[in-house]
């Protein structure tokens, strides 16, 4: 069962967001609040919040709703604790995925900004390292999905050591020791969507 706090300064978001979660047999509503002020206090898995992002206090996942979901996606929030971003028009069944999600850990983006990012292509590389190839974004692609090297070449009708040099590559432009933190990494930095 997951433990979710609400938190919205307007009584009418609270009690809408409220029924939502009351749909899901997963979920128990620990409180609904104008504020974050109780986190500490109840304890929750999740937080399902309506706020201005400076109203934001360190909570485990929170669930955040926010008329710009692209924007709201800040250092700021990652570190408070921020695990989804929604429009505030997202539907119910988008939003117990969302709390779904982040209480398993995982980070959830709005699927209409999920288009603009997919077209926008992946995030700038971090300072230091170099951008990958398209061939080298599709062997990383299938190393998370689970292909060995004679799979890989034998789909992209490839030699094994043309595919042992890609992930050489791959490995190095990550700054990987293994094929399962070249994957990690390139999760983390958006090159690979699960």
């Amino acid at each position: 069962m997951i433990r979710l706090l609400i938190a919205a300064p307007s009584a009418v978001v609270r009690a809408g967001l409220e029924a939502v979660a009351a749909s899901s047999p997963n979920l128990t509503v620990v409180g609904a609040h104008r504020d974050l002020s109780a986190v500490d206090e109840l304890r929750p898995d999740v937080v399902l919040a309506s706020l201005p992002l400076e109203d934001l206090v360190p909570a485990p996942a929170i669930v955040l709703l926010n008329d710009d979901p692209q924007g709201a996606w800040t250092q700021e929030t990652l570190r408070s604790g921020v695990r989804a971003v929604l429009s505030p028009s997202a539907s119910p069944p988008e939003i117990l995925a969302a709390v779904e999600a982040a209480a398993a850990g995982l980070a959830v983006i709005d699927p209409q900004e999920l288009d603009a990012l997919v077209s926008a292509g992946a995030r700038p590389p971090a300072a230091g390292s170099q951008s990958l190839t398209p061939r080298e974004l599709e062997v990383l692609r299938m190393i998370a999905d689970g292909a060995p090297n004679k799979t890989i070449a034998w789909k992209l009708e490839i030699s094994e050591h043309t595919v042992k040099f890609h992930v050489a590559s791959i490995m190095a432009k990550l700054n990987a020791n293994s094929r399962t933190e070249a994957v990690t990494t390139g999760i983390r930095r958006g090159l690979i969507l699960i």
